[in-house]
């Protein structure tokens, strides 16, 4: 989920297939628990080469600069989640509405 409402440059949160983690985790030689793979400066940095791969479509200001790993999915059981399965937004925020700031924290 990308975020930037009122903010200089675009952050996103990201999760992650459950069975591409796990053969990532496998490939870097690391434990295949979502909060391992989540917090591994290996997954960080793969995810960050697909980030650059996709902003290289986007103009400057339409381009993610930041983004954080959440180590689990968004669910409609803990009201993230439509019926339709679309994210609720507000909600989204307002629950990891730090870890976004903290996204806006880091030191560019």
């Amino acid at each position: 989920m990308v975020y930037g409402d009122n903010r200089p440059y675009l952050v996103a949160m990201l999760t992650l297939d459950r069975d591409a983690a796990v053969k990532l985790a496998e490939r870097l030689g690391i434990a295949t628990d979502p909060v391992t793979i989540a917090g591994h400066p290996g997954v960080q940095a793969e995810l960050q080469k697909e980030i650059d791969r996709v902003n290289d479509k986007f103009a400057r200001i339409e381009q993610i600069k930041r983004f954080a790993i959440l180590d689990r999915d968004l669910t409609q059981a803990d009201g993230e989640l439509t019926p339709t399965l679309k994210v609720k937004r507000a909600v989204v925020y307002a629950k990891y509405g730090d870890m976004f700031a903290e996204l806006y924290e880091q030191p560019r």
